[in-house]
């Protein structure tokens, strides 16, 4: 999960990124409107995490902006301006949530949860396929109950398959998801990732979650057999001399 924090002080700053990593986010920084504006119109975040009063525009002129052109990524305002006119004013711009300042990292760290998980169609914390579970808040994978233990990339792809179970997800979109865009690793990558993946899931007892769709990507299926499925294009029957290919029917 990727969030893009805009905060004028550096201090503050500092210590919300902080925040936000110590529950596994990758935070991008920016210190402008303008420069919120660019990087959501470029880049696909999870989250906007912006302070009100900014140098060149208000945090809630961001989200109006970034709304009206059609980008739907959730925005919470963060800030020390705490007059329910203020608060009105940003929820009717599009925001998502706010929480003012100081704020407990607790209380912050939750509520941005509760919105990605929002935004994502999920209103409970865990997301399930068959044994396996996947704990948002704590970032803890089990099956049966054991615990599976994952690195930061292989729980990414994990969550990401679950969250869009059923769909094909190229390796394009699970870059976008653990890198945000920027400082992108080859896209072979990602097959080392799921190979690793797999191995796992299939020492703690789940095999075939995940499939491949030839040519196209992965996907993350409940049903399981012995083996990964690999999907291949089925080409078309060749064209057959009429006789004998009706007699064979």
């Amino acid at each position: 999960m990727r969030v893009l924090l805009v905060e004028y002080d550096d201090d503050t700053a500092e210590g919300t990124s902080g925040t936000l990593r110590s529950i596994g986010y990758a935070v991008d920084h920016v210190s402008t409107g303008a420069e919120a504006v660019e990087m959501l119109r470029r880049y696909d975040y999870d989250l906007a995490l912006l302070e009100m009063v900014l140098p060149d525009m208000e945090g809630y002129e961001v989200v109006r902006t970034i709304r009206a052109a059609r980008i739907d990524t959730p925005a919470m305002v963060l800030s020390s301006l705490v007059r329910p006119q203020v608060k009105v004013k940003a929820f009717s711009a599009g925001a998502d949530d706010y929480i003012t300042k100081p704020y407990d990292p607790t209380e912050l760290a939750a509520r941005v949860q509760a919105v990605v998980r929002r935004s994502k169609g999920y209103c409970e914390p865990t997301l399930r396929a068959g044994r396996l579970k996947l704990c948002l808040d704590s970032r803890e994978v089990s099956v049966d109950g054991r615990p599976v233990h994952l690195t930061g990339k292989e729980y990414l792809i994990l969550q990401l398959l679950l969250l869009r179970k059923g769909m094909v997800l190229t390796k394009d979109a699970f870059l976008n998801h653990l890198y945000g865009g920027m400082d992108e690793p080859e896209m072979k990558i990602i097959d080392v990732f799921i190979c690793k993946l797999r191995k796992k899931l299939h020492q703690a007892g789940v095999e075939n979650l995940i499939t491949t769709v030839w040519g196209q990507g992965y996907m993350l299926k409940e049903d399981a057999s012995s083996r990964p499925v690999v999907v291949k294009p089925v080409a078309a029957p060749a064209a057959a001399s009429g006789a004998s290919s009706l007699g064979a029917l």
